[in-house]
């Protein structure tokens, strides 16, 4: 699975960590950065892996702010992204479950090294259940089509 990942100035750490769980799984790993402790906007950096996952180059993308909801709101204004800001296992079992999340947001300030790295694990392994969860999301997407993204 092709992931691309990005993070601002306060989750250049953490990012150093997911990309190490995603090597040590074999994924291929894109790095949009950034890589340094000046502070940067998040929108920039979230916006890019966005981008990428709705263009088809990766097949998920990870994003690791603070807190995570400024990547997410930034990540979901691209049409087709799903991202889904996660605290715990449950929130990342359920966002691909039932959402088919396509974009695991992350808050480097809030959540422990291993609770992250099972996060990401489970994130990646859990399928989209479909049925009636598909139903829900065929209507975001055709809300997308009809108000222009």
């Amino acid at each position: 699975m092709r992931i691309v990942v990005a993070n601002d100035h306060r989750g250049v750490a953490a990012k150093g960590r997911v990309k190490a769980v995603l090597a040590g799984l074999g994924h291929p790993v894109e790095d949009l950065g950034t890589a340094g402790p000046a502070s940067v906007d998040y929108p920039d950096y979230a916006i890019q892996v966005a981008e990428a996952v709705a263009a088809g180059k990766a097949d998920r993308g990870i994003l690791v702010c603070a807190t995570g909801h400024g990547m997410c709101m930034a990540a979901n204004k691209v049409p087709g992204v799903r991202a889904a800001n996660c605290r715990d296992i449950v929130d990342a079992e359920l966002s691909r479950q039932h959402n088919d999340a396509n974009v695991l947001c992350l808050a480097a300030d809030l959540v422990g090294e291993d609770l992250m790295e099972r996060m990401v694990r489970t994130w990646l392994d859990t399928p989209f259940d479909g049925g009636r969860h598909a139903r829900r999301l065929e209507k975001i997407s055709k809300y997308e089509l009809t108000h222009g993204g």
